[in-house]
């Protein structure tokens, strides 16, 4: 992905291991725009674009080159730790349910809010990502949805322990920097159309009860966007989903009313 000539002694092209700048390399986008826009649409005829599998994108490349994907949102934060853009009041750390809130309900991260949102990441890559992506840019808040893609298998075998422990890091790591914590329950999925017949809503509800118990423990907020957004069957509800695992823009708005209230207090 970052090639910088031949490998003398492979014949491959080699990646580089120190750079000066991040933002000389370009990160993958894992999700392609056409897709990405036709899952925040409200309109059930439109037809699904023909790359289904776009979601996972160029998960490989992200292997073989930029696993975290630190370059992807380099050059914003640079922005606002220089002082030359506006230092957020709450920052928005997630995967695709997060970066395509800011294609849905765009107002939301015009000012005081900065999505930070990765489709198709892991909690692993999120912790990895997390100092840059969050603690270097001293928000009052951080809103985190995450666990979908680690239930998914985007990252290979995982334990829910394993997965609870990376959403602890990232949570604890945000209080011992003086940032309050949001934590979004995981939305409804009864399959994953980028690797189906995983039957997730049980893990999900597991995931999303922890989550609770968490925050309680902690004294933190939850968000419960499971509930607002499911039905009796563990899925979205109808006309709030286009693929069954992404809210689409009549989701988000319901998310919107429940995030706001979340969120007010720290936005003064």
């Amino acid at each position: 992905m970052f090639s910088s000539g031949p490998n003398t002694a492979t014949g491959d092209s080699a990646r580089p291991g120190i750079v000066e700048h991040l933002a000389d390399c370009s990160g993958p986008l894992p999700i392609e725009q056409e897709f990405a826009d036709w899952m925040i649409q409200t309109d059930p005829e439109l037809p699904q674009p023909v790359a289904a599998n776009a979601l996972q994108g160029s998960q490989q490349e992200q292997s073989d080159g930029d696993w975290a994907q630190l370059s992807r949102w380099y050059k914003a934060n640079r922005e606002i730790i220089t002082g030359r853009s506006q230092r957020p009041r709450v920052v928005f750390m997630g995967d695709s349910i997060t970066e395509n809130w800011a294609r849905a309900d765009p107002d939301l991260f015009a000012g005081a809010c900065k999505n930070r949102g990765i489709s198709g990441q892991t909690t692993a890559q999120m912790l990895v990502r997390f100092p840059e992506d969050v603690l270097a840019l001293e928000p009052a808040a951080m809103h985190l949805i995450a666990g979908t893609n680690d239930i998914a298998g985007n990252g290979g075998p995982v334990t829910l322990h394993q997965i609870y422990n990376r959403l602890a890091a990232m949570a604890k790591l945000a209080r011992l920097h003086g940032i309050a914590v949001v934590l979004g329950a995981i939305p409804p999925a009864t399959d994953f159309f980028w690797n189906p017949g995983l039957r997730p809503a049980g893990h999900i509800a597991a995931l999303n009860d922890w989550l609770r118990n968490f925050a309680d423990e902690q004294e933190v907020l939850f968000v419960d966007y499971f509930t607002a957004l499911s039905d009796e069957a563990r899925s979205f509800r109808s006309g709030l989903s286009n693929d069954g695992a992404h809210p689409n823009a009549n989701g988000y708005e319901i998310m919107r009313k429940l995030a706001g209230d979340a969120i007010a207090p720290f936005l003064k």
